[in-house]
């Protein structure tokens, strides 16, 4: 690949990383880091296919292989010619265009691929900037529609402990109130039900006391709840916990009863992460509101979706005011959506499924040596996710420098060391991965 940023002496190029090194810790914030930066981040200069170039050495290693996906995103990898083309081509065209009175027709077949692939039902789709800004448009049509259709008490949100959905307002609300990274925020956030996280694992069979709790809450506060909002089968960011998609029918079952709306949260899950295209498909149910992200434009522009039946936005329809009041100025961009769509084709054109699976079966043979190790509480692999848990925090810095000694990039927190490769990572890389992770834990 072509350097976009040559320098004729590797001396002069020392010299530049260095300079951006430091003016990225003067000026640039991080996410959840400190300003000014107490490390050095490392620069990447170029990416190809599941490697991260890197504009200086480090721990003896010029390039990575990349082990999280560009925090799940890149599912085919990175300069991926039939994404770069589909770029290419819509700039040619036009880069972006405003969304209010105009549509175009990368939106338009996204909408009507995304209303074809999602499970059935799911009708209508408001296209977002980011995961977090489609949550916030899953929380404002779940409050329109009971507002439209008189039901002005129905306005919490109910959800099980050890989720995560996001870093805008009602995002925060509905992440574990207690010892998350929004924590600080309790007092200013809306208040919403919190029912304990689901019990087990993916492979635990449903408790019956748990679906007794879940049908206890939702039916005491039926009157005061807009919707029930979850991450189905894994809860990510939270704790790359696993629960039985069972929840999920019960969670289905107990919305319809009590007339309260159901929000599955796929930003991280959807595309094939679990091992099927969408988690709610292991519990064969529909969601009344969907939101997706990361994934979509397999990782090279910031993009979501919002999707939602046509009960909810007839409902909405109904009301005093009769829009959904959501409109952000980059909503619905061509050079996003055309991306997207051709992701989605790309994804859809070959076995991801049997991919999904090959990834799986490399990172339960290659994580198991981490259960003997000091430390380790507990593995869980699920589709193209692994995840070692430790018994204590993280060293965040010990453990990455020991991964990228081993040539991987991973980017542990709190007690996990986990990884989402992307889809295309060969079965060598993924052995690598697995030795960079037990070496993370080792020193983590």
């Amino acid at each position: 690949m072509r350097d976009p940023f040559p320098l004729h002496d590797p001396l002069d190029r020392m010299s530049e990383t260095a300079q951006l090194i430091d003016l990225d810790r003067q000026h640039v914030w991080h996410p959840y880091g400190p300003m000014p930066g107490r490390q050095e981040n490392l620069v990447v200069s170029s990416a190809s296919g599941v490697r991260l170039r890197l504009a200086a050495p480090a721990q003896g290693q010029e390039e990575l292989v990349d082990g999280m996906s560009s925090w799940w995103s890149a599912i085919h990898g990175y300069n991926h010619p039939v994404l770069n083309e589909a770029a290419t081509a819509q700039l040619g065209r036009m880069s972006h265009v405003m969304f209010g009175g105009l549509t175009h027709e990368p939106a338009v077949r996204l909408a009507e691929k995304l209303v074809e692939i999602t499970p059935a039902g799911l009708e209508h789709v408001f296209l977002a900037d980011s995961g977090s800004v489609s949550v916030e448009v899953a929380v404002k049509m779940s409050l329109q529609y009971w507002r439209s259709l008189g039901r002005t008490g129905k306005t919490r949100l109910l959800t099980w402990r050890g989720g995560y959905h996001g870093d805008t307002w009602q995002p925060m609300a509905v992440c574990d109130p207690d010892g998350g990274m929004h924590e600080l925020w309790q007092g200013h956030l809306p208040r919403q039900v919190f029912a304990d996280a689901p019990p087990g694992d993916f492979d635990t069979p449903v408790d019956p006391a748990y679906a007794d709790h879940l049908r206890t809450l939702i039916a005491a506060h039926a009157d005061e709840l807009a919707a029930v909002i979850v991450e189905p089968v894994v809860q990510g960011a939270g704790g790359m916990r696993f629960h039985n998609p069972g929840y999920l029918r019960v969670l289905r079952e107990l919305c319809d009863e009590y007339g309260v709306l159901l929000i599955l949260d796929e930003i991280a899950t959807g595309f094939g992460r679990t091992g099927v295209l969408f988690a709610a498909d292991h519990a064969g149910i529909t969601p009344d509101v969907m939101c997706l992200g990361k994934s979509l434009t397999g990782g090279y522009l910031t993009l979501a979706a919002t999707l939602c039946t046509r009960r909810v936005a007839d409902g909405i329809s109904q009301g005093e005011v009769p829009v959904l009041a959501h409109g952000p100025t980059f909503m619905g961009n061509p050079l996003a959506t055309a991306v997207a769509l051709a992701s989605i084709d790309l994804l859809l054109g070959q076995d991801w499924a049997g991919e999904v699976k090959r990834i799986e079966a490399g990172l339960r043979e290659g994580l198991e040596g981490a259960r003997a190790l000091p430390g380790v509480r507990d593995v869980r692999v699920l589709g193209a996710l692994g995840a070692v848990q430790l018994d204590h925090p993280v060293d965040v810095w010990a453990a990455t420098r020991a991964a990228v000694r081993e040539g991987v990039w991973v980017r542990p927190f709190r007690d996990l060391i986990y990884v989402m490769p992307p889809y295309v990572t060969g079965d060598a890389d993924l052995a690598r991965i697995c030795r960079a992770v037990l070496a993370a834990a080792r020193e983590g």
